[in-house]
């Protein structure tokens, strides 16, 4: 099973996978097939039979019987399907009679809910022990419920009819079969509407009214239409990808997903970049995404889920295995770049929309998120942002947090304590900008001094550090030792985006980023060719990611390299017209004039956030 075959629903914290005949049939792999709601499945099986038989797919969700050339098929059934914030998926059923006699048709739909956890999904071959629980089935007079339970964990799934179904069959397997038999006059018609209600455990409520499509007009410079295309495109994804979150009063909120299949839940660092791409079009997004992290800030230290003081949370997951601590990631704090990029998120909503509400509503969280960087993070220490592998989480707690990916050019894993190019850059803004905000908007140039001369600090140690003398680059990390990690990577973007490299130094990193190495003629490589660890198919290290390549056109544009930040905007631009105007998460990094057209990255997520709000990061980069 996979992307390419399959249709996707998505709206809110709901997705369904289907087939094109409109079925699922609970696959695993890249994009499993099934209804989800909060990192649980709730059908694991849809399948729909006509007369006994699987009917042929003329067109996605238009079925016909299985017939020979010889004889045209006597009725054609349409399948639509649709999914709500809250749960619901709705499928009408219509069946039209193609002849001039009367006919009876028998459609069964056989329907079953495993409540299989996303992780259970992967395909890592990992296994997690599910002891006690009980699955039920309950006859309705219109339909069928079926149920889960767990010690405390209850989640349901009930399936309606009109018209109610002449039948509910028991098929051995578990699954329940609902049977009508449709009395269809000459060329006549016969419709059904079946309605599925998830109920997950913990269900918020969903009648926040967040940030849509069309809140704003798309404002900003004037730019070719393909790029506005590719806007508004990620703009109508973004505002189906808003979920239920809470504020430190226990507000609701609906902020972005990171994407579709795996991560349709709160990243505190993808929301962060999602929202500042989006700032200057959306800002009612980092309106909700400030105060969410804000009330998910840790607040005492947990080991088991990477929690300090101050910290801001990484992932935030609402499926069994998280509820039951067999998964970390209920509220996982394995992330070294979110809280300066929570930091950035807060100076630049206040500067850009001259409201300090937020800062001062929420300055004893920013307070709270220097000091880890200075306490916890490694800035007293080691003088930079570090982290360690987390043995029950993630490898690596950078953006680039693939098991690989901060490596040596030889393609030799970096190891101890880490520090990551990006999130220096990230510590350097987070400082200046939260500098701004005490000396404007808390009355507190004291402290404002004090994280200026820590930020002039950190952009003179960094260069001293990191800078890579024969190859005139930064490195891709300092690893334990203080040895420099001397892959050359796109992370010196992010550099440039947040202006941690002086003027002489940023241009020529700008223009390097732009040489064929590093520029695949559709966005920049995460990892230059050219070297031994380069892979075109690696997640990190040589995969094209378009966010990553925004944020590169932002630091172009930045250090004034405006004709560069013009040629990654358009070949961005051109890898979205390759896909219906959606961005995917990544691509490989294959060379375009090798491949004329993107060659996909097998496990993508799209719809994903941060991949949506780029053609808005590029506006802005083109624009000035």
């Amino acid at each position: 099973m996979n992307g390419f075959d399959h249709r996707l629903l998505f709206h809110g914290e709901t997705f369904a996978v289907v087939s094109p005949a409109g079925d699922i049939t609970g696959e695993r792999g890249p994009l499993p097939g099934g209804l989800f709601v909060r990192d649980g499945r709730h059908l694991s099986r849809w399948q729909l039979t006509v007369d006994g038989a699987t009917p042929d797919v003329l067109a996605p969700g238009v079925l016909v019987p299985h017939l020979g050339r010889s004889e045209p098929p006597p009725h054609t059934v349409t399948r639509e399907q649709t999914v709500r914030a809250d749960g619901v998926l709705e499928e009408r059923i219509r069946v039209d009679g193609n002849r001039a006699e009367a006919e009876t048709v028998r459609l069964a739909l056989t329907v079953d809910a495993d409540f299989a956890d996303l992780f259970e999904l992967r395909s890592d071959h990992r296994v997690y022990d599910k002891a006690h629980a009980v699955r039920t089935r309950q006859a309705l007079p219109d339909g069928v419920e079926f149920g889960y339970r767990r010690r405390e964990w209850r989640a349901a799934t009930v399936v309606t009819a009109d018209p109610a179904p002449d039948a509910v069959e028991e098929t051995g397997s578990g699954a329940r079969r609902l049977v009508w038999l449709l009395e269809l006059g000459p060329h006549g018609t016969a419709e059904l509407v079946i309605r599925v209600e998830a109920r997950p455990f913990d269900a918020p409520d969903h009648t926040v009214v967040g940030p849509q499509a069309d809140d704003l007009p798309l404002a900003g410079p004037e730019a070719w239409p393909e790029l506005l295309r590719a806007c508004e495109r990620g703009l109508d994804d973004l505002s189906r990808l808003l979920i239920p979150a809470q504020g430190p009063e226990g507000e609701a909120l609906r902020v972005p997903a990171a994407g579709v299949p795996w991560f349709l839940s709160l990243l505190g660092r993808h929301a962060l970049i999602t929202s500042l791409f989006a700032l200057p079009y959306r800002p009612a997004l980092a309106a909700a995404t400030l105060p969410a992290l804000a009330a998910t800030q840790a607040t005492a230290e947990d080991r088991t889920r990477g929690a300090e003081p101050g910290k801001i949370v990484h992932e935030v997951r609402h499926g069994e295995l998280a509820h039951f601590e067999q998964v970390p990631y209920g509220r996982y704090h394995g992330s070294v770049d979110s809280t300066p990029l929570f930091l950035m998120l807060l100076g630049a909503y206040t500067e850009s929309t001259r409201d300090d509400k937020h800062a001062r509503r929420l300055e004893k969280h920013a307070r709270a998120a220097v000091s880890w960087m200075f306490a916890y993070g490694g800035l007293d220490d080691r003088g930079y942002l570090v982290y360690r592998a987390d043995e029950g989480g993630l490898a690596n707690q950078s953006w680039k947090d693939s098991p690989g990916a901060i490596c040596f050019a030889s393609g030799e894993r970096a190891r101890g304590a880490i520090a990551a190019a990006s999130p220096q850059g990230y510590a350097y803004a987070a400082l200046t900008a939260t500098a701004r905000l005490a000396r404007t908007v808390w009355d507190d140039a004291g402290y404002a001094d004090l994280l200026e001369g820590a930020a002039r600090e950190l952009r003179e140690r960094f260069v001293r550090d990191f800078w890579l003398d024969d190859r005139d680059f930064p490195a891709l990390a300092l690893d334990g030792s203080g040895a420099r990690v001397d892959a050359l990577a796109s992370d010196a973007g992010h550099l440039l985006w947040c202006g941690l490299l002086d003027r002489e130094r940023g241009e020529r990193v700008g223009r390097r980023l732009t040489k064929s190495d590093f520029f695949s003629g559709w966005g920049i490589r995460t990892l230059a060719t050219g070297q031994a660890a380069y892979h075109p198919l690696s997640y990190h290290r040589g995969s094209v990611w378009p966010h990553d390549t925004a944020i590169t056109a932002l630091g172009l544009a930045r250090y004034g390299l405006r004709a560069e930040a013009t040629a990654l905007a358009r070949a961005v631009t051109s890898l979205a017209e390759h896909s219906a105007y959606r961005l995917p998460e990544l691509i490989g990094g294959y060379a375009r004039p090798d491949h004329p057209a993107p060659v996909p990255y097998p496990h993508a997520c799209s719809p994903q956030s941060w991949a949506a709000a780029t053609p808005l990061a590029l506006l802005t980069a083109v624009g000035g």
